[in-house]
């Protein structure tokens, strides 16, 4: 395990775009796998793969493009410096990568109004992701090393993937319907055996 992690360091510092990008692809797709088999349904590689598309396509490179940004226009780990990059983030960057996931999706899937989604869950989303970004914007900014930053908001961004998929799929935007779900998946699950 040590030599896997020494060689996927030495790449993130040698080749950080792409090392970066892929490991965020890879976690983003995971998190649809995860929420997919949360639901209990058969597995939908074609939406897993519609969700690495846009994760590859947009996300990652998006991201990796936007932290390098917000470091060069207000760089270092002074507190005023990190507080700037989350506010900037959550005023400017969630907006564009909340739209781009659920205009991306809907582009893939070929619906006829590609913009339904984001219409109908953009702000339920944004509220959501305002209670999670945050934290993990601090904590990005202040302790991640600059060249594993996009890697490591793909690994916050499995557990994100695995809500925004939810909520894509079958959702509203909100915390609740997604929590309401796993309620109700668990109440189902508690009934089962004592029904045998």
């Amino acid at each position: 395990m040590a030599g896997w992690w020494q060689v996927l360091s030495r790449a993130a510092r040698r080749y950080p775009w792409p090392t970066n990008v892929l490991l965020y692809a890879a976690l983003y797709s995971a998190g649809d796998a995860l929420q997919q088999r949360l639901r209990g349904g058969p597995a939908d590689w074609r939406q897993t793969q519609r969700v690495a598309t846009v994760a590859v396509a947009f996300h990652a490179n998006f991201n990796y493009v936007w932290l390098g940004l917000l470091e060069r226009a207000l760089p270092g780990r002074a507190p005023r410096a990190i507080l700037a990059k989350v506010l900037y983030d959550q005023v400017l960057g969630a907006p564009v990568a909340i739209s781009a996931f659920y205009a991306g999706m809907s582009i893939l899937q070929g619906k006829d109004d590609i913009f339904l989604d984001l219409k109908e869950k953009f702000w339920n989303t944004y509220k959501s992701g305002l209670l999670y970004w945050p934290f993990v914007q601090l904590t990005n900014f202040s302790l991640v090393p600059i060249h594993w930053r996009t890697a490591y908001i793909g690994l916050c961004g499995f557990l994100w993937a695995t809500f925004i998929c939810f909520s894509q799929q079958s959702g509203d935007g909100t915390l609740k319907s997604a929590f309401s779900f796993l309620r109700i998946k668990e109440a189902n699950a508690v009934k089962r055996p004592q029904e045998k």
